[in-house]
């Protein structure tokens, strides 16, 4: 069975964007960049929801030609070869190994999962509170930085129930951020 891990950067106020859709403000230092590359290493694929693809796949195609960080330039050629799954309704293809999936989005990852893909989805929270609902997250890593954006997107969207988690893991990296790893309890 795969395994579903939802990695997150998010302010300390709760927000996963600022109130104007920035998201300007994460900060990849050497240790950060690090785990995320072995965080990414575990991934069969990656999963994102149709505006952080738009993000995504508006920059790492061509990441070598708008930064120099040494997170993004190692980062780049990883992702133009991982395989990827965008959950839209309205977008049909897209480039990059990437498969849309536009109905029977839980069914579709559990499926997925049963097979033995191991997903990371990145950022967004529409997409999360779904998968959230229909228990399909295995693993919660957030990621909270040292900023008060004062609004925008939270990471969390109202659930329509509790859920029980448990903590495995906290992590400072670079002095600035820490992990928290959660599990379904």
């Amino acid at each position: 069975m795969g395994q579903l891990v939802h990695f997150v950067h998010q302010s300390l106020d709760g927000f996963i964007e600022g109130p104007g859709g920035e998201f300007d403000w994460p900060e990849m230092g050497p240790e950060l960049s690090a785990y995320s590359q072995s965080l990414n290493d575990t991934a069969d694929a990656f999963l994102y929801g149709r505006v952080v693809w738009d993000m995504m796949s508006g920059y790492w195609p061509r990441a070598e030609e708008l930064s120099t960080h040494e997170h993004d330039l190692a980062f780049a050629p990883v992702w133009r070869d991982k395989p990827k799954v965008v959950v839209s309704r309205t977008l049909e293809s897209a480039d990059w190994n990437t498969r849309v999936i536009g109905r029977d989005v839980p069914g579709r990852i559990a499926a997925l999962k049963e097979s033995g893909t191991n997903l990371v989805l990145f950022g967004g929270s529409g997409l999360a509170a779904t998968l959230t609902e229909h228990g399909l997250i295995d693993e919660y890593r957030i990621v909270v930085h040292p900023v008060v954006l004062g609004g925008g997107r939270p990471v969390f969207q109202e659930p329509k129930e509790r859920l029980g988690l448990e903590l495995v893991e906290s992590r400072v990296f670079d002095s600035r951020s820490v992990l928290l790893r959660h599990r379904r309890a």
